[in-house]
């Protein structure tokens, strides 16, 4: 029941949701997903964390930005039918629609300088330039 739970709970915030609906489209990283969202680079990293802890999206290190995608759903029985439903959840949901066609736009490249880094990711590059 705990690894339910969990799951249920991650589930359970709307920027969460905005987040594996986002994911649905593209893999992303922080700044990206703090862009779209608009929400503090800490705030997003406490949801991508337990979206992690409950099996729903994974992270992988490309160079100096970590990447998130969705979960394949191998970490949790659970965690796999709520990325196969929300995959036919809330495509309608106004908030959702207004993301979905924001997200072409936000780019890592564009959110930040070339010569900088994305700091949430890579705090020991940026003291490097």
């Amino acid at each position: 029941m705990k690894e339910f739970i969990k799951v249920m709970k991650a589930l359970s915030d709307p920027s969460r949701i905005k987040i594996l609906k986002m994911l649905q489209q593209r893999m992303l990283c922080v700044c990206e997903i703090q862009a779209a969202l608009g929400l503090a680079q800490s705030t997003t990293s406490k949801h991508l964390k337990l979206l992690e802890n409950a099996g729903l999206v994974v992270s992988s290190r490309d160079g100096l930005w970590i990447n998130y995608r969705l979960s394949d759903g191998g970490q949790s029985e659970y965690a796999a039918r709520q990325i196969d439903s929300l995959e036919r959840w809330l495509e309608h949901d106004p908030q959702i629609v207004e993301l979905t066609n924001k997200l072409p736009q936000i780019r890592r490249e564009t959110i930040l300088n070339p010569t900088q880094y994305c700091p949430q990711e890579a705090p020991h590059a940026a003291r490097k330039l």
